[in-house]
């Protein structure tokens, strides 16, 4: 008998994009040349809460760089609040890392 599936570890979320919409990005983006600000919503975040050019050299390196995390997006919290959680999480690294 095979083991249950299971979700690798740290995984991206389904149904989350945190990373897509808490985050400013100052690099462009593929319909965003200026890149986004905090809190706005990628236009490449699909109605799936997916890249929609994930793994397309046209993504930003920065969006490449930022790999999930349990820190970031609480695994430890039902599917429903960790997104709640990681939009929070990402937020208050956004206004901790701005310039002063």
């Amino acid at each position: 008998m095979s083991e249950p599936a299971t979700r690798a570890p740290h995984a991206c979320r389904e149904g989350c994009g945190a990373c897509c919409i808490a985050p400013s990005i100052s690099s462009p983006i593929p319909g965003m040349p200026g890149g986004k600000p905090a809190g706005v919503r990628c236009v490449q975040l699909g109605d799936d809460l997916r890249c929609m050019i994930f793994g397309d050299p046209r993504r930003p390196a920065c969006c490449a760089g930022l790999k999930p995390s349990s820190q970031m997006c609480g695994d430890a919290f039902d599917p429903r609040d960790a997104r709640a959680y990681a939009l929070a999480w990402l937020t208050q690294l956004e206004v901790e890392t701005q310039p002063d």
